[in-house]
């Protein structure tokens, strides 16, 4: 299969994550893009026969983590003025869409770590060794991660798990 017609075919995938992990569907379209600029610029360096998705979202974690940090330093700026994350939110109006509201606002409250191990083994499907690939860890931080990630997201939905479920 040609490279870019494997890249193009994880777009959905990587869409999916990055709107998972930024909340904004325009932040998440710029980290899809950011991404598959450097995908492209760096497609010479991918190896046949190794995953392709696996390539693309570690790609993606680090274009994130590069944008994280420098919203850390931002921060730090005097010159910034922050906004309420939830500027112009419009409350859903059917139980299907406050749950899906809930449950986005607890991945919100996860810290990062657990947030983004959440979202490739629930969301993403990821097996843990893809995962850790994709993160750069050992399969048992991943596990590790992923069992706070749950229990914290249990404690925060105030639910017996159903909301979970669909998560995975």
């Amino acid at each position: 299969m040609d490279k870019r017609a494997a890249l193009i075919g994880e777009l959905p995938r990587l869409r999916r994550y990055a709107r998972a992990l930024q909340g904004d569907p325009g932040a998440a379209d710029d980290l899809v893009q950011d991404s598959v600029e450097r995908a492209l610029s760096r497609l010479h360096l991918f190896e046949d026969g190794t995953n392709m998705r696996a390539w693309l979202f570690t790609i993606l974690h680090n274009v994130h983590a590069n944008s994280v940090r420098k919203r850390v330093r931002a921060l730090d700026d005097p010159s910034y003025e922050a906004t309420p994350d939830d500027a112009g939110a419009v409350a859903a109006s059917q139980g299907d869409g406050l749950a899906l509201r809930d449950l986005s606002r607890a991945l919100a409250q996860l810290p990062e770590e657990q947030r983004q191990t959440v979202l490739l083994v629930g969301l993403e499907d990821m097996s843990y060794r893809e995962a850790a690939d994709v993160l750069g860890v050992k399969i048992g931080t991943v596990m590790s991660r992923l069992a706070r990630g749950r229990a914290r997201l249990r404690v925060l939905t105030d639910d017996d798990a159903t909301v979970l479920r669909s998560v995975k």
